[in-house]
């Protein structure tokens, strides 16, 4: 099986928005997926938050995934869309048809924190911390359909071939 792939590395985006987009994106169809970022960019389709969703507002969208609560993240819609075309181009590299190609595979994880700091009152000073990623997709070209093998002969312990022999003997 051919694949493709593509990744970032410390993108400046939220994890747990990112992670939520690539969840969205797993399983669909490499142009089906552009598509879907492009709907979610004019809010016509929504994210659903399956996993980091407390305080995420509830929108009727969702209700197509079988959720409640989604959200349109726009600068991980917008990072995730680039890497899907990027991804595309890395098949057509690869001799691939992007028509047939399907993301089996993605991964987001959370990258080193940015670190910058934040003046307050009396004087003080707090962190502020951004939260980035990693961003990893694989996509396959789905093949024809493979005509499935005879099952082979199941094999018996030497209890159940005493007892067949015992069978055939009567």
């Amino acid at each position: 099986m051919i694949a493709a792939k593509c990744r970032i590395g410390d993108l400046r985006a939220h994890y747990k928005n990112t992670y939520n987009v690539a969840r969205a994106v797993k399983g669909l169809s490499l142009n089906k997926a552009i598509t879907y970022m492009d709907n979610v960019l004019d809010h016509k389709q929504i994210i659903p938050f399956r996993r980091y969703n407390g305080g995420v507002g509830r929108a009727a969208q969702a209700k197509v995934f079988k959720q409640t609560q989604g959200r349109w993240p726009e600068k991980s819609v917008k990072c995730v869309r680039e890497l899907l075309i990027n991804l595309k181009a890395n098949a057509e590299t690869q001799k691939l048809n992007t028509d047939d190609c399907f993301i089996n595979h993605a991964v987001v994880q959370r990258a080193v924190s940015g670190r910058r700091r934040t003046y307050r009152a009396h004087g003080r000073i707090s962190p502020y911390l951004s939260s980035n990623c990693h961003i990893e997709f694989h996509c396959y070209q789905k093949t024809k359909d493979v005509k499935k093998a005879d099952a082979p002969a199941l094999r018996l312990t030497k209890k159940q071939a005493a007892c067949k022999r015992l069978a055939i003997g009567k």
